[in-house]
């Protein structure tokens, strides 16, 4: 699906004749998940080259730059592990991470290759020096809302940038709704790839009897006109202004399908949440939020009303879960600037500084091998080896000289031959 994704942009007529103009840029911004040949724009239009890692650090951005990522302690963003993994899970994930190198290495990233010389023939660089000399990566990710990892210093955290610091007017049908909702609000959106309309109708009808039984009122985003059997207590919209509706203080909980975006929004505007992760990071991002105490996850597959008005009710009668989630949005507020000022800082102090190269890792030019010190380790430790090794032999040498010599000293004389009469 990447490699479609990426020729489907490449082949654009609008992209084509933007590539044969003589635009200029000051840097190229562009998302690094299953679309790496897009990153040969920078070099097309000279002009240094920026990664934004939408899931966070993960090993398809933390390459791009060289950041160090031990799989004793950082777990893939695709399993739902701590930084405190058990024996089995650190197995676990060593195998997981050794098929995701094989994979991207001699599979995937090939074909990516194969269109970036396809689309992009007059670049000097290719495919693996162009990836190398990455600039800059942005994470939507924060350490208060994950766990800390090393980072290499052209890869800054900059998770939350979306979020607006300044609340904005709701509209008047959906702020009177809120505020004359005696027992508070919830709120519930799947994102914008997940369609509520589209969810089959047993799954909609388990959504529909839950809320149902709720004394809270319920904004459901809901991308059609009309809902057979919406409850009294449910308003209904294609679009809401999710960041503001969060904001307001008779909001007391979401239902999420667990999107980092929207968990960010949610742990900043201190409400604890439902989630129903549907793919990728999800499942992580849930399982954080389970293990720090302000989230419970119900799995899709397993949606009916009973388990989803169990855990609704679990949350927003849990006082506990919405201290975890004050104390977290505390921890990650608590920072000297905004991620979106940090993420403009730094995007404008790689263009002044024609692709900022002083921040590039030496690590991005060793292999494998040099880089994990394979080499140096088998020299000093073989060595070590093989000097004890001929020491040992030479003691045992020594050894047994010493004996044989000892045996010869102490072994008793013939005595003469008496002599014949």
């Amino acid at each position: 699906m990447g490699i479609e994704i990426t020729e489907l942009l490449l082949k654009e007529q609008s992209v084509i004749e933007l590539m044969k103009s003589n635009q200029t840029f000051d840097a190229v911004i562009s998302e690094v998940f299953l679309n790496e040949a897009h990153f040969g724009f920078a070099e097309h239009f000279k002009a240094p080259l920026i990664g934004l890692g939408t899931f966070g650090a993960i090993s398809w951005n933390t390459d791009l730059v060289g950041s160090p990522s031990p799989p004793s302690y950082v777990p893939s963003a695709l399993l739902k592990f701590s930084d405190r993994m058990s024996l089995a899970e650190r197995v676990g994930n060593q195998a997981f991470l050794t098929y995701e190198y094989i994979f991207l290495n001699y599979f995937y990233l090939p074909r990516q290759e194969v269109l970036y010389r396809k689309y992009f023939p007059n670049n000097k660089q290719d495919f693996y020096e162009m990836r190398r000399n990455t600039a800059l990566v942005l994470l939507n990710q924060h350490v208060s809302l994950s766990f800390p990892r090393p980072y290499s210093p052209n890869m800054i955290e900059v998770g939350g940038m979306h979020i607006n610091r300044k609340r904005q007017p709701l509209p008047k049908d959906v702020l009177e709704f809120i505020e004359g909702a005696e027992h508070g609000v919830i709120y519930f959106s799947m994102g914008s790839n997940l369609k509520s309309k589209t969810l089959p109708l047993n799954k909609r009808q388990a959504l529909i009897d839950t809320f149902a039984q709720l004394k809270q009122r319920v904004l459901w985003k809901f991308e059609d006109t009309d809902l057979p059997g919406k409850p009294a207590n449910v308003f209904i919209s294609d679009w809401f202004p999710q960041d503001d509706i969060l904001a307001h203080d008779n909001v007391l909980a979401f239902i999420t399908h667990g999107g980092l975006l929207s968990t960010t929004e949610s742990i900043y505007h201190r409400k604890p949440f439902v989630g129903i992760p549907i793919f990728g990071d999800q499942f992580l991002n849930m399982a954080r939020a389970e293990q720090n105490g302000y989230g419970v996850t119900v799995h899709y597959e397993e949606l009916s009303a009973a388990k989803l008005l169990a855990a609704v009710q679990k949350l927003i009668n849990d006082p506990e879960a919405t201290k975890k989630v004050r104390d977290m949005s505390d921890r990650y507020r608590d920072q000297p600037q905004t991620p979106l000022e940090r993420a403009v800082y730094w995007v404008e102090h790689v263009s002044r500084h024609k692709g900022a190269k002083y921040l590039r890792s030496a690590g991005q030019d060793l292999n494998f091998i040099q880089y994990h010190n394979l080499d140096a380790m088998l020299i000093l430790y073989g060595g070590i080896i093989f000097v004890l090794y001929c020491i040992l032999l030479l003691i045992r040498l020594v050894w047994r000289f010493l004996q044989e010599l000892f045996v010869k000293k102490e072994s008793p004389k013939p005595k003469p031959k008496a002599k014949r009469n």
